[in-house]
């Protein structure tokens, strides 16, 4: 139940960060490319792996969001030193959505603000916590699960 809850959560935030896009007639942007744009756009152009590291994804995550990137125009990926790498790097087209993706930035984390505030416990210090938590000791280590019962007799 908590990881559809969770998802549910993400699917209101990410949905009306959607609308604003919309609204904007922005298209071919999503959420999810804002912070694989400030990191490359902070960094340079950057391996799927490393992408992953500064925005504590998984490798696939990163690779898949960078995929779809690539496909809407805003990135563009190029061999790396090693033939199985991949360097990803900002096409002209995410270069000229950058203001309106910093603006949308400020303005969503002046939500996020007020949004903690209004909260029992700031959301971004619980998610933060419970990623800690996860790191040190996984999920899979704190679910006791000894098989399926034995069928009836």
């Amino acid at each position: 139940m908590l990881g559809t809850q969770l998802r549910h959560l993400l699917e209101l935030l990410d949905g009306d960060v959607m609308k604003i896009y919309e609204e904007l007639g922005v298209e071919d942007l999503r959420p999810r490319y804002v912070p694989v744009v400030r990191a490359l756009r902070e960094h340079g152009p950057l391996s799927i792996r490393d992408i992953a590291t500064k925005l504590r994804v998984t490798h696939s995550a990163a690779s898949q969001t960078v995929n779809q990137m690539a496909k809407d125009g805003l990135a563009e990926l190029r061999p790396g030193t090693d033939a199985r790498q991949r360097i990803a790097h900002l096409t002209p087209k995410a270069e000229a959505l950058i203001p309106i993706m910093d603006a949308e930035w400020d303005a969503t984390e002046a939500a996020r603000e007020q949004f903690d505030g209004e909260l029992a416990y700031p959301l971004s210090t619980l998610v933060a916590e419970a990623i800690a938590l996860l790191e040190r000791r996984p999920f899979r280590e704190r679910i006791h699960y000894d098989g399926p019962p034995a069928p009836p007799s």
